[in-house]
């Protein structure tokens, strides 16, 4: 269907032009809208720094909607993280946990979507790998491997179908023994929400920024689309251009531990127990941020040749690895 409005003669049938108040309001609506003003915040939140770029009516509007946003990012913390033993998350992995357990609204949504990209990945990405994070933050800590015997029990308890969704009573159940681990989707969920909630206070021009996530929604006043600056190693930036999309890059430039002369990257490889060891770094467009998160971990962990298949694959994903 046409969307365009016609004004019309009912009598003839001859298109009129429009009465002139209704052009001079048209013009005087678009140049509102493109000197809407931008205002720039920024706030810690999931161990990284949260940056939101948007464009309001005034400071009280912009202000009003972050100020609900990091907020959210608070809430979701709690939810979310595996450090502290009484999140919803840690209680609902703990021994004493009785299936299936009724869970909030974000942790059955953010579960439902890691179980469905664990699955797309063929186990690359992989909520489950909790029990290995936690051998290798030790092994930062230490400074030395994680013991093999352990290393191997870990790798047996990482698996996504370990995880079953009850959605009639919103309810998880998880195998016994299973240890959750977020991180390599919260931040993306997080930066989706804070859009949500942007466009719930009428703000629809906006950028937000959760470390190597960003969320983006309509271009800013009088641009085709926000400019994001893409880096992958110290020697390499590029820019994109987005809109109504998001972007993820993941890789081993900022978080790697090196032990016995060997550097491993924060990435964990749900087959091998390891950190990754060749450098690799991957950018993944998305249209949302929750799936670009999770993604850009999962094709790190593929490489690229079995990465880029799976990708295309997978309805408005685009991937790019680092020369």
């Amino acid at each position: 269907m046409n969307n365009k409005t016609s004004f019309r003669n009912h009598s003839g049938g001859r298109a009129l032009r429009p009465p002139f108040f209704l052009l001079a309001w048209l013009l005087v609506s678009l140049a509102r809208a493109e000197e809407l003003p931008r205002f720039d915040f920024s706030g810690p939140g999931m161990a990284t720094t949260f940056r939101i770029a948007c464009h309001a009516k005034d400071a009280a509007t912009a202000e009003k909607a972050t100020d609900a946003c990091f907020k959210r990012i608070a809430e979701l913390n709690a939810i979310f993280t595996d450090y502290d033993p009484t999140s919803e998350l840690m209680r609902l992995c703990a021994p004493e946990a009785l299936y299936p357990m009724r869970v909030s609204a974000p942790l059955y949504d953010i579960l439902q979507r890691a179980r469905q990209l664990a699955e797309q990945t063929h186990g690359a990405f992989d909520p489950t790998c909790g029990h290995l994070s936690q051998l290798w933050r030790r092994a930062k800590r230490q400074g030395k491997l994680p013991p093999a015997d352990r290393l191997k029990k870990a790798i047996a308890a990482t698996d996504w179908q370990r995880i079953t969704l009850h959605p009639e009573s919103r309810s998880i159940s998880l195998k016994t023994g299973t240890l959750l681990d977020l991180g390599g989707i919260a931040k993306g969920y997080a930066a989706d929400e804070c859009q949500r909630i942007l466009k719930e206070h009428g703000i629809t021009q906006a950028v937000v920024q959760a470390g190597g996530d960003t969320a983006v929604s309509d271009a800013p006043p009088g641009k085709q689309a926000w400019p994001i600056m893409l880096r992958t190693d110290a020697q390499h930036e590029t820019s994109i251009t987005l809109t109504q999309q998001s972007v993820s890059t993941s890789g081993d430039l900022y978080q790697f531990v090196e032990i016995g002369g060997q550097r491993f990257s924060h990435i964990i490889s749900p087959r091998t127990g390891f950190g990754l060891t060749t450098p690799i770094a991957c950018s993944v467009i998305a249209p949302d941020c929750t799936t670009s998160d999770a993604l850009a971990t999962a094709m790190c962990v593929l490489g690229q040749t079995e990465g880029s298949k799976i990708a295309a694959s997978l309805k408005g994903i685009e991937v790019r690895f680092a020369p």
